[in-house]
């Protein structure tokens, strides 16, 4: 994870490997099976444990070789007509966040918390240039950090002209794209939000540094939100203590959003500022933005008799009964919240429901 504000920057950069044309697929281990030789020979046999795969891509672009890491849904292979939606992970390098975020994409595969999608990680090399916009004082920017600010512009092009293409060629993709980012990756993703709308159809902003150049990239939206190209877009955004110019900022976003939201832009907000840091929101609003952005139904109880009082089945409501004779999905799937459900767990017994999952959102016109 990353921490980048109020003059604070930590900057870790990943690695991956293999080339377009004939790319070399390298699994990705996670730390804990990295051991050294002399103790794999002291050591009993052991398989690695699998996160992924990383690869090395040609960049037009930058004219350089880039990193990409995937990790593919269970039950890819095996349902070779069935595609699926990508969520593209900024700072997305081994070294970066793609272990850790991979760890929540895996998790579906056991809970079935979220429909399953591609995931992709996008390593970053020069994260405190490519992230950002340009900024009002550069060179005061470029002491502090080390870099030139700006380069947003130029990353949005090399994920458009070579990320998308490559991934797509690759992998059975639908039309559906997501992007996820936190702390200035979270900047980013806000920037592209105003600047390229159409370059994703759903934006997960976890803890932006919106600080940035004093706040001016959330300043006066109404005008950028006038001119909005139509279509269909989600925004999921979170943010934790940080204060200052990052609340500022924040502040300003959700008013604009309240105030003068596309009308085709669902969004939602969720304060996690009296609950978690800088340093530990991403884990906690990366799973919930996912089940925002993916919801799974299902029927609620089972037939396993040990549930219940003498291992007696109860009766289905009549309801419950009508809902058994049809397809459980988004469109039978009746909304209930978990409150609802559990003031008369016996009426909705054996029903098809859709329950959202986490915690309530603050803000937002995204039901």
């Amino acid at each position: 994870m990353r921490l980048l504000f109020a003059g604070l920057l930590t900057a870790l950069v990943a690695c991956s490997s293999p080339e377009t044309s004939t790319p070399e697929i390298k699994t990705i281990e996670s730390p804990e099976t990295a051991v050294s030789t002399q103790e794999a020979e002291a050591e009993t046999a052991s398989n690695v444990i699998g996160m992924g795969h990383s690869y090395q891509i040609k960049s037009k672009t930058f004219n350089d070789d880039r990193g990409l890491t995937v990790r593919l849904p269970a039950g890819y292979a095996e349902t070779p007509d069935k595609s699926y939606p990508v969520v593209y992970l900024i700072d997305g390098g081994v070294d970066q966040d793609f272990l850790h975020i991979a760890g929540i994409h895996q998790s579906r595969d056991m809970n079935w918390s979220f429909e399953p999608f591609i995931l992709v990680g996008v390593e970053t090399l020069d994260r405190a240039f490519e992230l950002t916009p340009p900024h009002d004082d550069p060179n005061g920017y470029r002491e502090l950090i080390g870099t030139m600010p700006g380069g947003a512009a130029q990353f949005r092009q090399f994920i458009q002209t070579d990320v998308m293409p490559w991934v797509d060629g690759q992998y059975r993709t639908n039309a559906q794209k997501a992007v996820i980012g936190e702390s200035l990756a979270g900047l980013f993703i806000i920037d592209t939000l105003l600047k390229r709308p159409n370059l994703f159809d759903d934006y997960i902003s976890i803890s932006p540094s919106l600080w940035w150049n004093e706040t001016r990239p959330v300043q006066n939206l109404k005008p950028v939100f006038d001119k909005f190209p139509e279509g269909d877009r989600r925004l999921y955004l979170s943010m934790a203590d940080e204060g200052f110019l990052m609340r500022e900022g924040l502040n300003q976003l959700v008013s604009s959003l309240q105030t003068s939201a596309p009308k085709d832009l669902k969004w939602t907000f969720f304060d996690r500022s009296n609950s978690e840091h800088h340093g530990s929101i991403y884990h906690v609003a990366a799973l919930d933005a996912f089940r925002k952005l993916y919801p799974t139904i299902g029927r609620t109880g089972g037939s396993n008799r040990f549930l219940y009082k003498n291992g007696q089945l109860p009766e289905l409501s009549e309801d419950a009964q009508a809902s058994l004779k049809e397809e459980c999905n988004l469109e039978t799937a009746k909304k209930v919240s978990f409150a609802e459900k559990n003031k008369n767990p016996s009426y909705w017994n054996g029903m098809c429901v859709a329950m959202t999952l986490g915690i309530q959102p603050t803000s937002g016109n995204w039901d």
